[in-house]
């Protein structure tokens, strides 16, 4: 439901910790993003672009959705990468959890899903996805494209415009219709 309701890129999502929701003016505070490699291990990065240090709104369901997942947090040992510590997204050992273990997730969700539902099956899902549903379901709703631009820490307008807010043949038929008649 977050990803769902506020566009994070997986990474931004992992890297969130408590300090980073702040209720008092609904808004999630994205200024880093957790990422994991072999090499490396566990650490922080700034975001992609100047443009992805935001502040992301947030709707009184998705604030809900936080309350409830830091209501949930196993209790463990505070796990400390680059001076931040209190994740969010943890593992019931206290670790946090990152973009692999969210895209193998929603592999098995689909899959298992696909497996009761041969008829009709769901096309392959990655937590990306739900960026752009968001996104696109923003733009279809007639948001303001610098807004949106913004709330998805694009630092072209194209970006956003071209990527992720897919026209369709109903939008373009309503456009016309609310334009031309």
């Amino acid at each position: 439901l977050i990803l769902l309701k506020t566009g994070l890129r997986i990474s931004e999502l992992c890297g969130l910790t408590i300090m980073d929701v702040d209720f008092i003016h609904e808004v999630v505070v994205i200024d880093h993003q957790l990422l994991k490699s072999k090499e490396q291990g566990y650490y922080i990065e700034t975001p992609k672009t100047k443009s992805g240090t935001r502040q992301v709104p947030l709707s009184k369901e998705t604030i809900q959705a936080f309350q409830r997942v830091m209501k949930k947090r196993p209790k463990a040992e505070p796990f400390v990468i680059d001076g931040r510590g209190n994740f969010l997204f943890v593992n019931q050992k206290g670790k946090p959890k990152v973009a692999i273990d969210y895209n193998m997730l929603f592999v098995r969700m689909v899959k298992k899903y696909n497996k009761h539902h041969k008829d009709n099956p769901l096309p392959h899902i990655t937590p990306h996805t739900l960026r752009h549903t968001f996104c696109t379901r923003l733009a279809s709703k007639n948001m303001n494209p610098k807004d949106l631009q913004y709330i998805m820490g694009h630092s072209n307008i194209s970006i956003t415009m071209n990527w992720y807010a897919h026209a369709s043949i109903d939008t373009a038929k309503s456009e016309v219709q609310r334009l031309i008649a």
